[in-house]
């Protein structure tokens, strides 16, 4: 992995999909090393923005740069070594080893999962590794469960040891222990030097993991910066239409949901 990618930027993104607005006017910047959640009710546009961070969705105005050059204008290729993305609940269709779905990762430097250089096996390795996945390389991936088979997509994108990591919902079909290890994972990866965005529901994991938490509420960002923060009580009311504890203790913000309340207008 590149030290960093340099940085990563939405400037006044909107989208509409059949006259309704997804994201309207959204800017945000992911300087090298962030850590970034991203959290909102649903519909709140958090996958339409990963998908035009990451260049996979055009916006209807405004523009996603890095390093100041649109995402749009670059080479598929030069994108995809830049810019690693886990698209929410994705999937395996074909019935190959776990091992070729990682080394898929490498095929933006010109690797094929049969021929790998002795750099993408060492990568395609630690991915598995990271992951906890060493013991199914050889395993058929269309075989395993739905928590698995989120840890191959995740080893995927790692093995590409691209300097950002756009994820949605990275955690979201995991058991406890490996939601904790998966962020461990990744932030791992942002102190080496790359940029990760997350999308996540579970707001006390997202507080756990980010530096800086963007809350979105019908495509508008609503409030960005530190989780203790962004996150009080009355804005979850505000947004989620949620009564909530919001708690610290030893740096860590916890966030429980006690019920449900008038929904937001």
């Amino acid at each position: 992995m590149r030290a960093h990618g340099g940085t990563l930027a939405a400037t006044e993104i909107s989208k509409s999909h059949g006259g309704d607005v997804v994201l309207d006017r959204v800017s945000l910047v992911v300087p090298p090393r962030a850590r970034i959640g991203v959290v909102g009710p649903n519909g709140a546009g958090k996958t339409t923005l990963l998908r035009a961070l990451a260049g996979l969705v055009a916006p209807s105005r405004g523009a996603a740069t890095l390093e100041g050059r649109p995402i749009a204008a670059l080479a598929q290729a030069e994108r995809a070594r830049s810019i690693a993305y886990v698209p929410q609940g994705g999937t395996v269709a074909w019935p190959i080893p776990v091992q070729s779905v990682v080394a898929l990762g490498r095929l933006p430097h010109g690797e094929r999962p049969d021929a790998l250089t002795p750099a993408g096996r060492e990568a395609v390795t630690a991915a598995l590794a990271a992951v906890g996945m060493e013991a199914f390389a050889a395993r058929d991936a269309t075989s395993l469960s739905g928590g698995e088979r989120a840890r191959v997509l995740l080893a995927r994108a790692l093995a590409t040891e691209a300097p950002i990591l756009l994820a949605d919902e990275p955690v979201a079909a995991l058991d406890p222990r490996w939601q904790l290890l998966a962020l461990e994972r990744l932030r791992a990866r942002a102190h080496a030097g790359a940029s990760i965005v997350v999308v996540m529901h579970d707001l006390s994991l997202a507080a756990r993991f980010a530096d800086v938490v963007v809350l979105l509420d019908r495509g508008c960002v609503v409030a960005e910066g530190q989780p203790r923060e962004t996150l009080d009580a009355a804005r979850l009311a505000e947004v989620f239409g949620i009564e909530a504890r919001v708690a610290e203790r030893d740096g860590l913000v916890t966030i429980e949901p006690v019920r449900a309340i008038a929904a937001p207008p």
